[in-house]
């Protein structure tokens, strides 16, 4: 997928997203151990996950009211962190309800083959989990513009010009939450704004 932006970057592939997932973690409790299953998923395939700390989430949500999460988490294959499976995030408008992507990935099979494992466990433990739609492009869309059913979310068909990638991107979609983001995101976030960069914004790395 061909993204405007940062030089006309293209997504490689392996970074498309191919299985997304709301799961409700109201509690600390649960988020805790949402990450333990997650981490037990995908070491049994040499992965490790990385999460930002309740301290970082919580100072840059003082920045900004958009910015607040309770979680942000990435499953990496290397131990370099040069390749993102999966992510796992909420934000200011579903706290709470965390939204799990998981990626083609350089090694379809094994990301197949954790994506299996983590989800079962995951089903096991927060039945009430619901997907969410991926639209042409690869993204998922605003949380506003979604509608749910007792089997999962669907994009409301009102919203739907938005996503159907006739400009590249989606672009509709990118200005609308740049535009929330502004005017104070925190200097470590900046980043994220740019339009290819913007895509995996919620995916944390380390310093």
């Amino acid at each position: 997928m061909v993204i405007a932006g940062c030089g006309g970057a293209t997504q490689p592939e392996s970074a498309r997203t191919v299985a997304a997932f709301e799961v409700p973690l109201p509690s600390a409790a649960d988020r805790d151990e949402f990450l333990s299953v997650l981490r037990a998923a995908a070491e049994v395939e040499g992965m490790h996950v990385d999460a930002t700390s309740k301290v970082e989430l919580e100072s840059e949500a003082k920045v900004s009211p958009n910015f607040q999460m309770t979680m942000n988490a990435t499953v990496w294959r290397s131990s370099n962190d040069s390749e993102a499976v999966a992510s796992a995030m909420d934000q200011f408008d579903h706290l709470g309800q965390v939204w799990l992507m998981f990626s083609r990935g350089e090694d379809p099979a094994m990301a197949v083959r954790f994506r299996k494992r983590a989800m079962h466990e995951i089903m096991l433990h927060w039945p009430s989990t619901l997907s969410l739609p991926i639209m042409p492009t690869g993204s998922i869309p605003l949380h506003r513009d979604l509608v749910r059913t007792p089997t999962g979310y669907r994009v409301n068909p009102a919203e739907a010009h938005k996503y159907d990638g006739s400009s590249g991107h989606d672009s509709h979609r990118y200005l609308e939450d740049v535009l929330e983001r502004l005017p104070t995101p925190p200097a470590s976030r900046i980043s994220e704004l740019l339009p290819y960069c913007w895509q995996a914004a919620s995916t944390p790395r380390r310093a």
